[in-house]
């Protein structure tokens, strides 16, 4: 009891809202902060690894070239010509893009020093989402005309038209409005929710070993060290699979506005 009242009296503070909470890299610039700083870096990197993979290709793929068709092909078997088809080969680059730098956005939360993944700041995944949706609406419209691309998606045919009285708004609302606050709040509240959980466990593992060592508290600490590194293990293939499915959507919306059948 009496080690339990020491730990208490302590205050170990568990980590908050306060680890989104950035401070201006150059005074006075108080939009360039640290997540903008790992977006750039970010895009650089996605830069560099496709003009390495990809501007002056072998026949025989060796090193970066052989990982980038490794990415390549995933991408173009599993994200794009599922919802593409013949039209997969035309959207590749912006779907490998999209991929690449979603996954970098995340990892970012793992890399010593920098640990912070750019997703978990919910304006990353939003404009990323909004540029989608807007590109759906065009093509939507290009494709199949103003009238017919709302038609079309509020209006499937077939069904009996009393039941459009209740489909038709359920059909605007989901395509119009849930889609993309899905698209973005998905990928934004796995990032989120990840970083809090490693920051947790993590503060655990260092408080109750390094700032507070007691028979009590060393257990405890010890539960921390392994919950972080296998909640590490278990975030990289969260941030892998947001990555995926966030380049999944985009296709999928992109198929659905160049064809209305999908």
């Amino acid at each position: 009891m009496k080690a339990l009242t020491v730990l208490a009296a302590d205050e170990f503070k568990a980590p908050g809202l306060d680890l989104f909470v950035f401070p201006p890299i150059i005074p006075g610039v108080t939009w360039f902060t640290k997540p903008v700083l790992l977006a750039l870096l970010s895009s650089l990197l996605v830069i560099a690894f496709c003009w390495s993979a990809f501007a002056n290709p072998k026949l025989v793929p060796r090193g970066i070239q052989n990982i980038g068709e490794i990415g390549y092909t995933f991408v173009r078997d599993q994200v794009a010509r599922p919802f593409l088809g013949k039209d997969a080969d035309r959207w590749m680059g912006l779907l490998l893009s999209l991929f690449f730098l979603v996954w970098i956005w995340n990892l970012m939360g793992v890399v010593p020093f920098l640990q912070f993944p750019i997703a978990s700041h919910i304006a990353f995944p939003i404009v990323l989402a909004a540029s989608i949706y807007v590109l759906k609406i065009y093509l939507g419209m290009k494709h199949q005309g103003g009238l017919g691309y709302f038609k079309n998606m509020m209006f499937p045919p077939g069904l009996p038209k009393p039941i459009y009285v209740l489909l038709a708004p359920i059909e605007f609302l989901s395509n119009m409005i849930v889609a993309p606050f899905t698209h973005a709040v998905r990928l934004f509240a796995n990032m989120f929710a990840g970083h809090i959980i490693l920051a947790f466990f993590s503060a655990v593992g260092f408080w109750f070993l390094f700032e507070q060592l007691t028979p009590l508290g060393a257990p405890v600490g010890v539960v921390g060290v392994i919950m972080t590194i296998a909640m590490t293990g278990f975030e990289l293939f969260i941030q892998f699979l947001q990555a995926f499915l966030f380049a999944l959507l985009a296709a999928m919306y992109i198929g659905g506005s160049l064809h209305a059948e999908h």
